[in-house]
């Protein structure tokens, strides 16, 4: 059998296609599907905090294993703190909820996030939880080319990190309690028309601050079908100028292999970006220390969406289907190298996760 295409659209047609230019625009960040078979939808939120607090919060028009064509929204809420794990969801009836295509502003029953690139603001409330969160830009909104991954040409994944870098504050009420905080956050933006299971064997994702630098940074890998096509993606920008983002100047590496029972699949505990473009040099490395968040997304007992969506989770799990998740925090370290000599070193707390769709298999 032929191995079928996988690739970043980034060429001028499909620049024209897609209705998009070198620089991001607002409307990206507005809602971009319809309630079709296959399509999803997500806004992403997350803030590793001055305390060491970690703080996720997610609006989904459905989930990210939709399998029926109609909308399901819901929010997601998960808050580390002290050693502490806390998760929470929402839904609500799509009579209560509406999406803005000119921009973000999205409204899941009494949550809400709105912003323009720059600036904003979430609300997320539950029974037990009501959180409030401000997010201000201190880095310019990216993609790699056009965010559009494009899979024998009509089947998609789009990615826009539409925040790379900000200050977040953040009030969060549980059971009565308030806490305020403050730290650095990150928003991106992602949806498709096809089921990711199909077309996706897994990805790591990170993004980190770490002293003046700003660094986001994934590998994605296609589903056999595809070859286990790779997408390197790095963008390294320093008091939010970019730096650089040319994949073909960036080698990844993973190491330190570990077992996580609950998922059943493999992770590493170690992933190196080398930037090299002949005239600056960086090393991203990410060296993890803790597992705060995993579920297997068809597994009521471990997964929020199985839980608000059992049909279509009992589809994909009918289906052979196990997709599953890993988020990790740990130290993220950055050295900046002169020829052979490494001439700048920093590190930092850092967050970033792994998604796992295929079967537990080193590809």
């Amino acid at each position: 059998m032929a191995k079928k295409i996988a690739r970043l659209a980034a060429l001028p047609e499909d620049y024209k296609r897609l209705g998009l230019s070198k620089e991001p625009a607002l409307w990206e960040d507005g809602h971009r599907t319809k309630a079709k078979f296959g399509s999803y939808e997500w806004w992403y939120f997350d803030g590793k905090m001055d305390d060491g607090s970690s703080l996720v919060i997610v609006y989904y028009t459905q989930p990210v294993t939709a399998i029926a064509p109609s909308y399901a929204p819901s929010v997601t809420f998960s808050l580390t703190k002290d050693g502490k794990h806390i998760q929470d969801s929402v839904t609500a009836k799509i009579r209560d909820c509406a999406f803005d295509r000119a921009k973000c502003n999205v409204k899941v029953g009494n949550s809400f996030c709105r912003g323009d690139l720059k600036n904003y603001e979430l609300h997320y409330e539950s029974d037990r939880v009501q959180a409030d969160v401000t997010l201000k830009a201190s880095a310019n909104s990216w993609r790699p080319e056009t965010g559009h991954f494009l899979f024998d040409e009509k089947k998609l994944f789009a990615w826009f990190p539409s925040v790379p870098e900000g200050k977040m504050e953040a009030t969060v009420t549980i059971d009565g309690e308030t806490m305020t905080f403050t730290g650095t956050g990150y928003h991106d933006h992602n949806w498709g028309n096809t089921g990711m299971f199909w077309i996706m064997h897994h990805w790591y994702w990170g993004r980190a601050k770490i002293g003046d630098y700003q660094v986001i940074s994934s590998y994605i890998t296609a589903h056999k079908p595809y070859g286990h096509e790779h997408f390197p993606i790095f963008l390294i920008s320093k008091n939010g100028e970019k730096l650089g983002d040319n994949p073909k100047y960036l080698t990844y590496s993973q190491s330190d292999p570990e077992f996580d029972p609950v998922t059943e699949k493999h992770y590493h505990k170690k992933l190196v970006y080398d930037y090299n473009d002949g005239v600056q040099h960086y090393r991203i490395t990410y060296s993890a220390e803790k597992i705060i968040e995993t579920f297997v997304v068809a597994d009521s007992k471990t997964s929020v969406q199985a839980k608000s969506n059992p049909l279509q989770l009992w589809l994909v799990k009918k289906a052979g289907l196990a997709p599953s998740y890993i988020r990790m925090v740990g130290t993220v370290t950055l050295e900046k190298f002169e020829g052979e000599a490494c001439v700048e070193k920093q590190e930092s707390p850092g967050l970033w996760e792994q998604m796992y769709f295929g079967l537990d298999e080193d590809v």
